[in-house]
């Protein structure tokens, strides 16, 4: 089992150890879309959909969930994060959710991006679905990453 980071030598899921690395500046920007009808889109864009201010929800669902990380994703180590953004783009077909995370940390925020990106969407779907239960929720990205050992990465469609 050698070169998987998250098995021990028998083959046990395990945390992997960054105590020997440097803490860094990190950045990540995730994206995911969730597509509906142009009635719903229309709804959230224009304030009108009955449970609420679904944008809003929305972003503070994916803030929220960016800092619950760690409690949801087995192995993820917890990281004390400067900056959570999430940036909501409606179009006639949906929504685009993006966000962008940061620490000063010894490993990288990827999972933290692509967590608030997924939640925002599960928030959006929630709040709209009397709507539109047809909506569908995909694509969620990892689209760029910044800091750390590896350095900087972007998304080759991106």
């Amino acid at each position: 089992m050698t070169g998987l980071t998250h098995l021990d030598a028998g083959g046990a899921a395990r945390m992997v150890d960054v105590g020997g690395k440097a803490v860094t500046a990190r950045m990540a920007v995730a994206a995911g879309r969730i597509a509906m009808s142009a009635a719903a889109a229309a709804a959230i864009r224009d304030g009108a959909v009955p449970k609420g201010d679904v944008l809003a929800a929305a972003r503070i669902a994916g803030i929220m969930a960016a800092k619950k990380t760690a409690e949801l994703i087995p192995l993820c180590h917890p990281l004390p994060l400067t900056r959570v953004e999430i940036a909501l783009e409606v179009d006639d077909g949906g929504v685009t959710a993006t966000a962008t995370a940061a620490t000063d940390a010894k490993t990288g925020v990827e999972m933290e991006a692509m967590t608030a990106a997924s939640v925002a969407l599960l928030t959006i779907y929630d709040m709209a679905k009397a709507i539109d239960k047809a909506m569908v929720i995909g694509g969620v990205r990892l689209l760029s990453k910044t800091g750390g050992k590896s350095g900087d990465w972007h998304h080759p469609q991106s």
